[in-house]
């Protein structure tokens, strides 16, 4: 004896072998914008080098961050660093824009909470100069902590 699907029945076994239209959206690509907020997890309580390396990768972004990161992604202490020297911006150690920036290695010490890495920043005309950018391994959302010049 044959049985035969119901036109609705045939529908529903049709549409739960197609792919989820969710599916046939392309992702955008990662920090499309220098607005795209980051996904940087923590691994368990703490960050880890390889979160805070790729974290300030993306918040010094080759040539410094945005308004809005400077805004969302920096701790309350480093905004009122910067309050208190409106002149000169704490996060590049600088009054103009840089050409390029790079992050080197993060070291990481547990017993002192932070992790921090050697940023250099380099200028029209051939200049360079570094910075120490801390992030406390605890945060939630991950931040910049502080930043010392020099």
């Amino acid at each position: 004896m044959m049985k035969h699907l119901t036109a609705a029945a045939l529908a529903a076994c049709l549409l739960s072998l197609a792919p989820a239209a969710s599916a046939a959206v392309p992702a955008p690509p990662p920090h499309a914008t220098a607005e795209a907020a980051p996904t940087f997890a923590k691994a368990a309580d703490r960050h880890t080098a390889q979160e805070i390396r790729a974290f300030l990768r993306w918040f010094y972004d080759g040539t410094g961050p945005s308004p809005y990161q400077r805004e969302r992604w920096t701790s309350d202490y480093l905004k009122a660093k910067q309050a208190e020297t409106p002149d000169h911006d704490v996060i590049l150690c600088a009054q103009n824009e840089p050409v390029a920036i790079e992050v080197g290695p993060v070291t990481v010490a547990q017993s002192a909470g932070f992790g921090w890495a050697t940023v250099t920043t380099s200028w029209a005309g051939g200049a360079r100069q570094t910075l120490t950018a801390y992030v406390a391994l605890d945060s939630d959302p991950i931040e910049l902590h502080d930043v010392v010049c020099g």
